[in-house]
């Protein structure tokens, strides 16, 4: 009894706490408030996208969804009890700018995807910012005291890694989530009971479903982050060990190249800037890896800790490469949107070079102490970069037009060369409006792929050899048969967008039925004819694609072991084209 008396710990005594800072209180309720809100938005976030694909999404409403999305999401991923309208604010600011962003560049160009590059170039903005934030609300007196170049590295690095693997994990636990709802949907199925099932055909229920499993998922891990700290550390020790492995690669493979020379690498077929830079990024990643939160926290193994300066070092000649790589595909074929962004991701790639060799240098075996600080502020103006490049202040596709309509009035490129489709569609207002200009040229193939171009739906029509030249419209293309029956405006205008007659300079429409048309295209006299269907579906739109028949309904009292079974000779049709089927049989 004295035994056991002593060992029972009293009832007032302290719970260890789960959180990796002692000033954030437990929150329990945290998984179920995340949930509520991340489900919340996840309906939100259907509303807004909901629609039918064959029509382009209003660009307020994928600005709208992108806010929800992003203040969602940068809220519960940073929200503490400690100063939680902080982020509040933040993620609210963050969700603004990125609405914003989404707007401007789905009003772009004529697809209307908000999902571009200066899309991308706010989300990397975001994502460096978060942990920013963090690291300021954590150590700031009050909300006036805003020096980010002032934050403690270790808490900044911890942040990172640990939003990075709480993000991950999360992303993990939906999709477990969703395979064992279908499970448990499956199961109930084979009893007749099909609500689950029926809920998961339904898009709110699956945003909602997710966005709950990801909220609950980040409350839970934010509540345990010591845990999530160690498992950070576990993954910073099992990246360290490949290191060495890179290092010596990256040694090799420079050494190598005194010798073969870079010839090789522009005949290799692939994009050598684009390789040079992912490289280069796991060198940073690995090397991080290696060093640590701090001079206490950097590995002592050997092996790891020479692998890490020169990893540092070698991100500088990589570096230099996907620079000149890409300097030289711009001389050949001028500046383009992607190249410029390439172009950009190469400089920063390079400041990450030239700040490993400095550290390096100045402090040999110890470099780490010089690199970390430099880190931080490259973080911060990657941040401003990133930021500053999302938004509409520069015009890549202005600056690209300017320089592709050079090349094209030097001569250094031919009509017929000449990307018609990427004027069209990737270089925005500036591009449309130079080929407006172009269509006016008193050079006759100008001109004709100018307009071709301008009349294009999508960029696929602008295809193929030699430059592109205007069609007639569809109505002086197509021959309608039986001759004499009239297709409906909405059938004439899904056969226009159709790879059967887009481009077609014959096409023919054929009626089965009052709901159902059968359609050939050929683009040239002597190609191969494109066939397909297109029909009226349920909700009385035409659409591309054979009419979904109903299956054959149950026959009560029809014993098929004793029922009299035979062969019958049926007609079927198919279409024929001068006496050659260019059709399967389809009745």
């Amino acid at each position: 009894m004295t035994e056991a008396s002593a060992s029972t710990a009293p009832a007032d005594s302290p719970r260890s706490s789960a959180r990796l800072d002692d000033n954030d209180p437990p929150w329990p309720l945290r998984p179920w408030i995340m949930a509520a809100i991340c489900a919340v938005a996840g309906l939100f976030f259907h509303l807004l996208v909901d629609h039918h694909y064959d029509d382009a999404l209003a660009h307020w409403r994928s600005a709208l969804a992108t806010a929800v999305a992003v203040t969602t999401v940068v809220f519960v991923l940073g929200v503490e009890l400690r100063r939680w309208h902080w982020a509040l604010g933040f993620a609210l600011l963050w969700g603004l700018v990125l609405g914003l962003i989404a707007w401007q560049t789905a009003a772009y160009n004529l697809q209307g995807n908000p999902v571009e590059w200066p899309f991308w170039s706010g989300m990397l903005a975001v994502l460096v910012a978060t942990p920013l934030f963090q690291t300021r609300r954590d150590v700031a007196p009050d909300w006036r005291f805003w020096k980010l170049w002032t934050m403690p590295y270790a808490r900044l690095h911890s942040h990172a890694w640990t939003g990075a693997v709480i993000g991950a994990a999360s992303l993990a636990f939906v999709g477990i989530t969703f395979l064992l709802v279908v499970l448990i949907g499956q199961m109930f199925k084979l009893i007749g009971i099909t609500l689950i099932q029926d809920l998961l055909n339904d898009e709110w229920f699956g945003w909602m479903l997710a966005g709950a499993a990801f909220g609950g998922a980040v409350g839970l891990l934010r509540e345990r982050d010591r845990l999530v700290s160690t498992l950070q550390r576990l993954v910073m020790i099992v990246l360290a060990v490949l290191a060495p492995v890179l290092a010596v690669a990256l040694v090799l493979f420079l050494l190598s190249l005194a010798g073969t020379g870079l010839q090789k690498l522009w005949d290799s077929g692939f994009s050598t800037a684009a390789l040079m830079m992912a490289v280069a990024a796991f060198a940073v990643l690995l090397a991080n890896a290696v060093i640590g939160n701090g001079s206490d926290d950097r590995a002592t193994n050997p092996a790891l800790r020479w692998a890490a300066p020169v990893l540092a070092v070698a991100v500088l000649p990589l570096s230099v490469i996907a620079v000149y790589s890409m300097m030289l595909r711009i001389g050949q074929y001028g500046w383009t949107p992607e190249r410029i962004w390439g172009v950009i991701a190469a400089a920063i790639a390079l400041a990450y070079g030239l700040a490993g060799l400095w550290a390096v240098a100045r402090g040999r075996r110890d470099f780490d102490d010089w690199l970390r600080p430099l880190q931080q502020k490259l973080a911060i103006a990657l941040m401003l970069l990133a930021l500053f490049l999302a938004l509409p202040i520069v015009d890549f596709g202005a600056i690209s037009t300017r320089d592709q309509l050079a090349r094209l009035q030097s001569g250094k490129v031919a009509a017929d060369k000449f990307d018609w489709a990427a004027m069209a569609f990737d270089f925005g207002p500036a591009g449309r409006a130079a080929l407006a200009e172009l269509a006016k040229a008193p050079q006759k193939d100008r001109a004709d792929a100018a307009r071709a171009a301008l009349a294009a739906k999508n960029r696929w029509d602008l295809t193929g050899p030699g430059a592109p030249v205007p069609m007639r419209p569809l109505a002086e293309r197509m021959r309608v048969l039986p001759e004499g029956r009239v297709l409906p405006a909405a059938a004439i205008d899904r056969i226009a967008s159709t790879y059967m007659c887009s481009r077609a300079k014959a096409c023919v429409a054929i009626w089965l039925a009052e709901d159902r048309v059968a359609v050939l295209g050929q683009e040239a006299p002597g190609q191969t004819l494109r066939f397909d269907f297109i029909s009226k579906n349920q909700d009385g739109r035409w659409v591309q694609g054979d009419k979904v028949r109903d299956t054959r309904p149950a026959r009560p009292g029809l014993d098929l072991s004793t029922a009299t079974v035979e062969v019958e000779t049926v007609e079927q049709r198919r279409i024929l084209v001068n006496g050659t089927p260019e059709s399967a049989v389809f009745e």
